[in-house]
Order: structure tokens, then sequence, then C-alpha cells
């Protein structure tokens, strides 16, 4: 078999190229099958030859790639791009709670010199990241990103070393 990371090809069910999820691993084709899995994860996918893409068909609707003869392009959703609003309603679940804990800590703030002075801080900084956390977890949840698949095979790749 070919490898096609070095050299500019098309894609075929007889070439290895590298994995578009989780971008450590090789997919090449199954056996019997018209279908690409990663052999890191456990992601298969879906193969358009005429169009050069490739789709992952667990998720609705699936992610799709187009390969240029040497990388994968950008992942998308069919149907689902990210709009201004998406961005805004990000942004105010992330600094409305903030926002409000400030709020409640400026007018009402904390004895100087006391035991807990320094709590007020903290849970604004708290809730910052709690819910920066959130949306960071709901958008690996929503594309499906094998999240700790690629940090287990990112240490292992960096032990090897």
């Amino acid at each position: 078999m070919h490898t096609s990371k070095n050299s500019t090809s098309l894609l075929d069910y007889q070439g290895i190229y590298p994995c578009p999820v989780c971008r450590l691993g090789k997919i090449k084709s199954l056996s019997l099958m018209e279908a690409f899995g990663c052999d890191c994860g456990k992601n298969i996918f879906t193969a358009d030859l005429e169009k050069q893409l490739l789709k992952m068909p667990t998720m609705q609707p699936p992610l799709t790639w187009y390969w240029n003869g040497k990388c994968w392009q950008r992942g998308q959703l069919e149907g689902r791009e990210w709009k201004w609003y998406h961005w805004l309603l990000v942004v105010g679940f992330v600094m409305l709670p903030t926002a409000l804990v400030a709020l409640s800590a400026y007018i009402f703030p904390a004895t100087p010199g006391s035991n807990l002075s320094w709590l007020p801080t903290i849970w604004v900084g708290l809730a910052f990241l709690l819910h920066l956390g959130i949306v960071g977890w709901l958008i690996i949840e929503f594309y499906q990103f094998p999240f700790w698949t690629y940090l287990r095979v990112s240490w292992r790749l960096l032990l090897d070393r």
C-alpha cells in the first residue's frame, strides 16, 4: 500500500491517510467494506471518491472532510455553521454569570483582613472558568472530538521520544 502523507494523490481505498479526527492515527480501508477505519480511535468513515470527501456517518448530520491531495481540509457539519449569534450566546453564557458574581462581590465586599476575604476573587474566577469549561465540553461533545484518545496517544508519543 502506498502512503499519501508525502505525495499528492487522489483519495482511494488502497491508500493510507492521516486521521482527520484524532490527527494522530492513520485511516485505511476496512476489509471487505467500502469504508475507512482509524487505527488509533474507533472512528469509521465512508468515502465519496468522486468528490474526494470523507464522512463520519456516526454523527447526525455527519462531519465531512475534503481531501486536497496532501491533507484534509476542515471538517464541517452539513447544514450547520457557527453564526454570529452563536458566538454571542457563548459570550453571554460565560460572561453573564461571571458578571453577576463579580457585581455581588463588589456590592457586598468581604471584610478586609478577615479569614475569607480572598473568597470573592476566587469565586469570580471559578464562575468564569467553569462556564468556559461547560462551553468547551459542549463543543467537544457536539463535534464528538475524541479528547481522551488524543491525550492518551499524545502522551504515548511524547514518552516514546
